[in-house]
């Protein structure tokens, strides 16, 4: 029997189960679909967004990664993240008072620094894990004119991307793998890695939520498992659309470019949390990244989609390949 690897369930069999699941209650706006980050329900006036995504990958500080990453998927659909939950699994054996109040104040933290309050939860110590595990669960709110949905991207859009790719696996590469990055590298080095979490950061709330405030925005989605390349699928098998990306122009940070170099991974296919994609009206990207800019976020062009048959492809060296797509993501590699 073939089983499958560490990871995100490989998109064709999700996308089929999802495709058999009907959903018989109408005010279900935005149902479960891949690339879409987070679902919408109507509630009236408003919209709810709901959002449940884990943290498996690292046990620093992972409080602080499951408010953030569930944060960023609600503001990818326009809405403001508004209140959590958080359901802990804890290591028989390997549990104290020290390890529940690092993650209980990495949480509270986390959740006071977005305006979000943690409203429930579930904690309990399991059988047979080796590691903490903290499963979030966000619910977030919007004004009906100002959803975005992912599936409204279409050829011709402008692609951009927020800071840099890979943020979020250089920090968890430079932390597990303290001791060799400081020996190839120095200190110094080691330490700017370790602090991407921070600096440039992991949240993309701010990022598009000042984006959202143009009305030409078609989508945002924020690339996580799999790197850049997975999201840059997800986004183009929800709006049905090709993509053709320029490798030149996404940004990727020295520290980065060395990590990956070091281990041998391909910084397209690495954990990239901290990042955003947007889709959007070409008229409307230089006001989007003068927008950005004023608030010192980096936003760069890095493509555009194109025509469902033109597939998705990477430019390199002025000559377009197909893009390099990853079943498992590169930090499996590694850690």
């Amino acid at each position: 029997m073939k089983y499958f690897p560490v990871g995100k369930l490989d998109y064709r069999l999700l996308e089929r189960f999802l495709n058999s699941y009907p959903i018989a209650d109408p005010r279900v706006i935005v149902g479960p679909r891949i690339g879409e980050d987070a679902a919408v329900i109507d509630f009236g006036e408003k919209y709810l967004v709901v959002k449940s995504d884990p943290v498996t990958f690292t046990t620093h500080r992972i409080g602080w990664y499951t408010v953030n990453v569930n944060a960023n998927d609600i503001a990818t659909k326009g809405a403001t993240p508004k209140w959590f939950l958080a359901t802990l699994l804890l290591p028989e054996g390997k549990t104290n008072r020290k390890l529940v109040t690092r993650i209980f104040n990495d949480i509270t933290k986390s959740t006071q620094k977005l305006n979000i309050t943690l409203c429930g939860g579930h904690t309990e110590i399991s059988y047979k894990i080796d590691r903490p595990m903290v499963i979030g669960h966000m619910l977030g709110e919007v004004e009906k004119d100002k959803l975005v949905i992912n599936s409204e991207a279409k050829p011709g859009d402008d692609l951009l991307l927020t800071k840099g790719i890979a943020i979020e696996g250089t920090a968890i590469i430079a932390r597990e793998k303290s001791a060799l990055i400081r020996k190839k590298f120095g200190e110094r080095f080691l330490k700017r890695a370790q602090a991407f979490i921070d600096r440039p950061g992991l949240s993309v709330v701010a990022d598009a939520l000042l984006a959202n405030t143009v009305a030409g925005i078609h989508a945002m989605h924020d690339p996580t498992e799999g790197g850049l390349s997975t999201g840059i699928l997800e986004l183009t098998k929800v709006s049905e659309t090709g993509a053709i990306i320029h490798a030149e122009k996404i940004p990727c940070y020295e520290e980065t470019e060395q990590i990956c170099k070091l281990f041998n991974i391909h910084p397209l296919g690495l954990i990239a949390s901290g990042a955003l994609l947007i889709a959007l009206d070409p008229t409307d990207t230089k006001e989007v990244i003068a927008i950005l800019a004023k608030q010192g976020i980096a936003c760069t062009q890095i493509g555009k989609l194109t025509k469902k048959g033109e597939g998705l492809k990477l430019v390199t060296g002025g000559k377009p390949k197909k893009m390099p797509l990853f079943q498992t993501d590169e930090i499996t590699k590694v850690l």
